[in-house]
């Protein structure tokens, strides 16, 4: 029992680092930045969020106007780093790889 608290609350639950992601955490992940980035832009209703599995983990791609990438990007590309930084973050609990690309 003390296992299965400890895998829980660590992130480790079902976790042995090999296959595909978990369909939840990827539809969480997916929806978080969603909300963010939809948060972000003048047009909210033009982003586009997708996710696509490979090898090496998965990436979530967003596609907007032109206008609005600069507000996901931010200055200096800080706010593009901090989701991605919290992407990963969360992805690394569970032993995969996740990156976040901002499409022209």
């Amino acid at each position: 029992m003390f296992k299965k608290l400890f895998r829980k609350l660590f992130g480790l639950e079902g976790g042995d680092g090999v296959g595909s992601f978990d369909p939840k955490v990827m539809h969480d992940l997916e929806g978080f930045v969603s909300y963010v980035v939809k948060a972000l832009v003048d047009n909210p209703d033009e982003v586009e969020i997708t996710v696509e599995e490979n090898s090496e983990g998965a990436a979530i791609k967003i596609r907007c106007r032109k206008e609005d990438i600069g507000k996901i990007v931010g200055k200096r590309g800080k706010t593009i780093m901090a989701i991605r930084s919290l992407v990963s973050g969360t992805a690394g609990r569970h032993h995969k790889r996740v990156s976040v690309d901002v499409l022209d």
